[in-house]
């Protein structure tokens, strides 16, 4: 029966019944150690096998990518536009986020009282935090390049937060096969093509459990922020809701407006068929919180969906998983001061130009996995002097806005790939190919 609905409506659908599941067991007296012990884990399971292929599927598209691109002048051509493209969808996504915080001022609205209690419960989180990010402000002003060239590959490909050492690394092996003799190069090429093609019909295996995971992940979510008191998760998002709701306006005006403009600009390609395309790879960002975990997803939809060709989507999309992140830059932006706000202090618009700076920088170094972007909003937040501790603040609806800018980060490095393609001559119709396996029946 389930091989009759369409993939993405299999994942709503799951999406849905894991957060009814979850209202019911915060509302009930349904032990929440049921949903934590037996429900949760099959989510970490399909995150835990999205994440085992991340580094196999780049390392060997990337490869193949780069050494059919026949040149080296072709690389720097695509590479060149690429990283154009996401730093001035980052710069616009940050500059979206400082408007609309500076207009509806959603930290002006933050009872004190709510502040105090949010700080004392969080403070020993935000603490971790403050430590992770003076580690990386210690660090010199080249350490993100330093750090792009990996000490053992081996250990790199061990590592998703390592995603962009393992880039370099097939990056590297593909440019050496486009300048050794051919018939010593095919064996390797047909390797790695090989078992890239290998690597994706594992992505189909694990696709078949997608609604169960993400209907996983949802229903634990919503336990897990409730606690053991029902309803404290309530209180502070309601607390919280301006400053959310600010967050997830930029977001949506970033997917509604800009990629749309930018796509009709330099592609023919109708927006609502994009949307279409990609539609499993934004729901997966929004149940998963991971651009890497989504990543092999991402691939095969922009590929099979949008026509765009293996050698740009294999460059364009892991690259843009390690330092594209739109949805991120504009939440820190945001955040900043909207914290600011909170704790009473007025920042000059040299400040927020240092958040615009500091923030798109950081972004490229933030992490494709839950979480990161927390520890990169220090960096920005100690850039303009604002308490870092102040994170506590915004740490209750993180975990949710981090769903949603997830698709958005998810959502640019798509437009970017579609743009670059497009500008490569691959996409002169506009055509959405209908092809995918694995919404074979929609």
């Amino acid at each position: 029966m389930l091989k009759k609905i369409p993939l993405h409506t299999q994942i709503i659908v799951g999406l849905i019944l894991g957060l009814i599941f979850g209202l019911v067991v915060i509302k009930t007296d349904l032990p929440n150690s049921f949903t934590i012990d037996y429900i949760k884990p099959i989510g970490t399971i399909f995150i835990n096998a999205l994440k085992m292929i991340a580094v196999p599927l780049v390392l060997a598209s990337l490869i193949v990518g780069v050494s059919n691109l026949g040149d080296i002048s072709k690389l720097s051509r695509i590479g060149g536009k690429t990283i154009s493209a996401y730093l001035i969808t980052t710069v616009l996504a940050v500059t979206i986020g400082l408007v609309l915080v500076n207009v509806f001022k959603p930290g002006k609205s933050l009872p004190t009282e709510t502040r105090e209690n949010l700080m004392s419960l969080y403070e020993g989180d935000a603490g971790s935090r403050v430590g992770e990010a003076a580690k990386l402000q210690e660090q010199s002003p080249l350490q993100p390049i330093v750090d792009i060239v990996p000490e053992n590959v081996f250990l790199a490909a061990s590592n998703n937060g390592a995603m962009l050492q393992v880039v370099f690394f097939a990056v590297l092996i593909g440019i050496a096969l486009l300048q050794i003799p051919k018939q010593k190069g095919a064996p390797v090429i047909a390797f790695f093509d090989g078992l890239n093609d290998v690597i994706i019909q594992i992505v189909n295996y694990i696709m078949m459990i997608a609604p169960y995971g993400v209907f996983a992940l949802m229903a634990s979510l919503i336990v897990e922020i409730a606690g053991d008191n029902p309803d404290s998760a309530i209180e502070l998002l309601l607390a919280l809701l301006k400053y959310s709701l600010v967050v997830v306006g930029g977001l949506g005006i970033m997917v509604f407006l800009v990629y749309p403009l930018i796509l009709k600009a330099f592609t023919k390609v109708p927006y609502l068929d994009f949307f279409k395309a990609i539609r499993p790879a934004q729901l997966l960002a929004f149940s998963t919180s991971s651009s890497s975990a989504t990543l092999p997803v991402t691939m095969k939809q922009v590929e099979e969906e949008i026509g765009v060709s293996e050698e740009v989507s294999s460059f364009v999309l892991p690259l843009g998983a390690t330092v594209n992140m739109d949805g991120t830059s504009l939440y820190q932006g945001v955040a900043a001061v909207f914290i600011a706000q909170a704790l009473g202090m007025d920042l000059t618009w040299t400040q927020q130009l240092m958040i615009v700076l500091t923030a798109t920088l950081a972004s490229i170094g933030s992490a494709g996995v839950p979480g990161a972007g927390l520890i990169m909003l220090i960096i920005v937040l100690e850039s303009i002097g604002v308490p870092a501790a102040g994170i506590a603040l915004i740490i209750a609806p993180d975990r949710i806005l981090d769903m949603f800018r997830t698709v958005v980060n998810v959502t640019g490095d798509a437009t970017v790939c579609t743009i670059v393609a497009s500008t490569e001559g691959e996409l002169p119709d506009g055509l959405i190919r209908k092809s995918n396996p694995l919404t074979p029946n929609e």
